[in-house]
């Protein structure tokens, strides 16, 4: 990508730099020059600015002008030909007070260029664009966002005619459907920000079902009530009786066998089979076969009809390496492995789902019959189904918890949430109808059992778990369940408790010169540590130690810590209930760790911290040293 800005006067070279610098910072790749006329420092000299842009303009993809905006105007005026081929265009006043997005604000990105130049300079942005003003999703670019396609039937000048014509009704606040098939973070974008205006389905037989009702009502129409249809699906459907915009998420996987040379006439009839079944073309992401076909023409040709996907050749121990439904032996005996087709739609994507298993067709031509067989793959959690999301609470406030494990909770159909470990505050954003339960009472089996009732109806579950589900969080053994029911789920990280305890001991637990590791652990109670895992021998580093669970025998924990070499008046700091409103923090040295605990009454939910970088604030860190210099951006280390 190359920016290109136009500095008119001299006197503003220093915000020319500025921005210059921050926006190598966004992006390191970038090729960002400063052109000047004249000789100035960290400049390159043009003739004039006219001549300059004449030739930048079809050169960059962004052009920023610092100075008047009628120089700008004028300057750029003759070479204005198309939004989708014309550069971004923005300009900067000398001061840097005003950021105009000019030219190409939604497909060019003028509008997101001027924005990020007006947190660089403190100014303010000016975007004219009348989606971006009413917060309202940019039609014409929110398929490149997320990687999406968009049909061309007609070709692109009529694709981008009703691309405009939808954009009009949409930003009118006309009445629109927005069909959702598939998710991922576009949709949980357009739902999450769902103008009033819209109405959600999430399957083209919803919506089918909706129309009919209304006009069903007495005094109701007979036309459609929705003035515009967006749809995101990998499905194909049927030309509608009101303005449509279809975006079609890159998630199928085609798998092709073929006998040696088959026509290359096969394509097309491929093809039109995927249609027929329901399936958009534009939605294929890859093409895969095996490497005994990778010089066929059939792929060859199968990939100039399908121009967004990426050819895949797969070795046959690739292959076999993917569970089918449809083994054969008479493929193995021909190929090395158990089914070309259907491996090769699977492979992109182990735990994709095959939404057309193996099929057989044929050509004949010539008198010849040719045979092919083809099979089409869906990715894993992109096909609208239940999911499970173990989230990370953080240390219990609940404005510790991520954006992204909020959201989950907002949107959950039932939130299981790790009794007393969790405060039940955190659960008060569920949605109305949501389930919210602990699961202090119960065993593995009913939890599991309580999830999956929810996940077989299609629900969002949430499995919440205290500080971040990785530590101390027996989450193995539920993914394990997960695991042998082929069910979707994923981890949400949170903040651990020990970081709380860095915080609120205001402390840095990696001192230079003096402890620069961190252990987390915990005491050997119930549960057996392993030997090498022992505390007094992890205590012979002298180690920052973050000590989880072991509340209930701090004078073991003293005990081992002492006689692994910690000194006795080292610091420890016992830390009851973190960012909870009884929180408490007694401060003392680990010979008095035993009586702090039981003085205090702490219980389980204590977090003990040992080591010499509590409270420790003296000298100077190496990172603002003046004599110490780092190369981080070269990619150095000191």
């Amino acid at each position: 990508m190359k920016t290109s800005i136009l500095l008119i006067s001299e006197t503003s070279l220093p915000l020319a730099t500025t921005i210059q610098s921050e926006l190598r910072e966004l992006d390191e790749n970038s090729e960002i020059v400063i052109y000047h006329k004249g000789e100035l420092p960290g400049c390159q000299a043009v003739e004039s600015i006219d001549i300059a842009t004449k030739t930048l303009f079809s050169d960059s993809q962004a052009i920023i002008f610092i100075g008047a905006m009628g120089i700008c105007v004028r300057s750029i005026a003759p070479y204005i030909n198309d939004k989708h081929e014309d550069p971004a265009v923005v300009c900067v006043d000398s001061t840097g007070k005003y950021v105009v997005s000019v030219l190409s604000g939604h497909i060019g990105g003028a509008n997101k260029l001027a924005t990020t130049i007006a947190t660089i300079t403190g100014g303010q942005a000016v975007v004219t664009t009348q989606s971006d003003n009413m917060g309202l999703w940019a039609l014409d670019t929110i398929a490149q966002q997320y990687n999406w396609t968009t049909a061309q039937t007609g070709g692109k000048r009529l694709a981008a005619q009703r691309i405009n014509n939808a954009i009009s009704l949409f930003v009118k606040e006309n009445p629109t459907a927005l069909i959702l098939e598939t998710e991922d973070d576009g949709t949980k974008y357009m739902e999450n920000s769902c103008p009033k205006h819209v109405k959600i389905f999430h399957s083209f037989k919803d919506y089918q079902l909706h129309i009919r009702r209304e006009m069903s009502k007495p005094g109701g129409s007979n036309s459609n009530p929705f003035a515009l249809l967006i749809i995101v699906s990998p499905k194909k459907y049927p030309n509608a009786d009101i303005p449509c915009v279809q975006y079609y998420p890159k998630c199928l996987h085609l798998g092709v066998g073929c006998q040696k040379l088959a026509p290359i006439e096969i394509a097309d009839q491929l093809l039109d089979e995927l249609r027929t079944a329901g399936y958009a073309t534009e939605s294929i992401s890859t093409i895969g076969s095996i490497e005994l076909k990778k010089d066929e023409p059939l792929l060859a040709t199968l990939c100039e009809k399908l121009p967004g996907a990426t050819l895949k050749i797969y070795s046959a121990d690739d292959l076999n390496k993917v569970k089918i439904p449809n083994p054969s032996e008479k493929v193995f005996e021909t190929t090395g492995c158990y089914g070309v087709a259907e491996a090769s739609a699977k492979c992109p994507n182990k735990h994709s789902i095959l939404v057309i298993e193996k099929q057989k067709g044929k050509m004949e031509i010539d008198g010849k019959i040719s045979h092919y067989t083809y099979a089409l793959a869906c990715d894993e959690g992109v096909q609208r189904q239940g999911h499970i999301e173990i989230v990370g609470a953080g240390p219990g406030d609940p404005e510790l918890i991520s954006v992204r494990g909020r959201k989950f909770l907002e949107d959950a159909d039932l939130i299981l949430y790790a009794g007393s470990l969790v405060p039940r505050e955190l659960t008060a954003c569920a949605k109305p109808g949501a389930t919210v339960r602990s699961s202090a009472s119960m065993d593995l089996e009913e939890q599991f059992d309580l999830m999956k009732k929810f996940y077989d109806k299609g629900g969002l579950v949430v499995r919440l778990h205290t500080g971040d589900p990785c530590i101390y969080g027996a989450i193995q053994e539920q993914m394990n369940y997960f695991d042998q029911h082929d069910m979707d789920y994923h981890i949400t990280p949170g903040i651990s408790s020990f970081l709380a305890a860095a915080a609120e001991l205001r402390s840095q637990f990696t001192i230079p010169e003096k402890v620069q590791s961190i252990i987390l652990t915990r005491g050997e109670g119930r549960t057996p540590m392993p030997e090498k895992e022992k505390l007094h021998l992890l205590a012979q580093s002298q180690s920052t130690m973050c000590i989880f669970l072991s509340a209930g025998i701090a004078q073991q924990v003293q005990d081992e810590l002492l006689l692994g070499g910690y000194p006795a008046t080292t610091p420890v700091a016992c830390c009851y209930k973190l960012t909870w409103k009884t929180q408490k923090i007694v401060r003392g040295e680990l010979k008095d760790l035993a009586e702090i605990m039981k003085k205090n009454k702490f219980n389980l939910t204590t977090m003990i911290v040992v080591g010499d970088a509590i409270d420790n604030r003296e000298g100077l860190s190496k990172l603002y040293d003046s004599k110490f210099t780092h190369g981080f951006r070269k990619g150095k280390e000191d």
